[in-house]
């Protein structure tokens, strides 16, 4: 494997750059360990660490900023985009939504470390109109802590990586199966388990037209909200509950089984409000539908929300 050396000292930092460039723009490549491999031959002086460092930075941030536009620019669309193309199950965007609100943009700093979080969150970002200067700061001391420990853990453990990828070269083409295997792998088992998410996720689903009808005719129903509180957009379908955290409402308890529930949210394919409304099927309820696509069809309808 010094193939592998030996490409990244030729091309150097060119190769960090489009490494980390295309990781960060969301393809299943990782980046991580390409730094590593730059912390390695810089403690044996074939490249220089700062060059490194610059490379690396740059390319976080080009990436990091083209999320921000995006989110600035299409919202929660391209939120959507993400979960259609990542590997990654949807649910990642309430969960990297939950963890922004309750943190804020200091959360950026942890960001690259979280799997599934840092593309997210800087979409997200730009999605919740946080100031561009304040995105920048938090996202560079986030993009230099993982950059340098990238590059730290390569120059420290110089003598193991080069041993590890010897004995893959001694292996000659069955080294290169080995790794290339260990590679499909991953992304195999990221498939499988989007594959196996997404079936869950199918069920039964009202449209905004036949809610809105349904309550314009004076029948029973219940809504119930399970967005993070504070997302975007601010208030709540008319009449809704909030859901707290994982707690559900305790007014669903007085409710009878055969009640019509409506569950609704703002993520994509309506996963939280299916997972809900999975949860509520569990505990007896025989009428819990996902409002197909959430409350943002519900505006898409010109119907208003209330604020609490």
């Amino acid at each position: 494997m010094d193939f592998l050396l030996q490409t990244l000292a030729q091309y150097g930092i060119a190769f960090v750059f489009a490494m980390v460039l295309i990781e960060q723009l969301g393809a299943p490549i990782p980046a991580f360990p390409v730094l590593m491999l730059g912390g390695t031959l810089a403690a044996r002086g074939e490249l220089a660490l700062a060059p490194l460092f610059a490379a690396a930075m740059a390319a976080t941030l080009i990436a990091d900023n083209l999320w921000y536009w995006a989110g600035e620019r299409l919202g929660r669309r391209v939120l959507r985009f993400m979960c259609t193309v990542s590997l990654t199950p949807d649910s990642c965007v309430r969960q990297t939504e939950s963890i922004f609100l309750r943190f804020g943009p200091a959360s950026l700093m942890v960001a690259k470390f979280v799997p599934g979080f840092a593309s997210v969150s800087t979409a997200l970002s730009g999605a919740l109109h946080i100031r561009r200067a304040t995105f920048v700061f938090f996202d560079a001391i986030g993009s230099a802590l993982w950059i340098g420990l990238g590059l730290a853990l390569g120059w420290l453990f110089a003598s193991a990586i080069e041993d590890a990828l010897a004995t893959l070269s001694e292996l000659g083409r069955w080294g290169l199966a080995l790794l290339l295997a260990a590679v499909l792998a991953f992304v195999a088992s990221k498939w499988w388990q989007r594959r196996q998410f997404q079936r869950q996720l199918a069920s039964e689903r009202i449209s905004v037209e036949a809610l809105a009808a349904h309550m314009d005719s004076g029948a029973p129903a219940v809504l119930l909200d399970v967005r993070v509180p504070g997302s975007l957009p601010h208030g709540r379908i008319p009449g809704a509950l909030q859901m707290q955290g994982k707690r559900l409402p305790d007014a669903l308890d007085a409710l009878a089984r055969d009640t019509l529930l409506v569950v609704y949210c703002a993520c994509p394919n309506e996963v939280s409000a299916v997972q809900v409304a999975q949860r509520l099927q569990r505990q007896g309820f025989t009428r819990v539908l996902p409002l197909l696509g959430g409350v943002d069809a519900w505006l898409a309808a010109g119907r208003p929300l209330a604020t609490p």
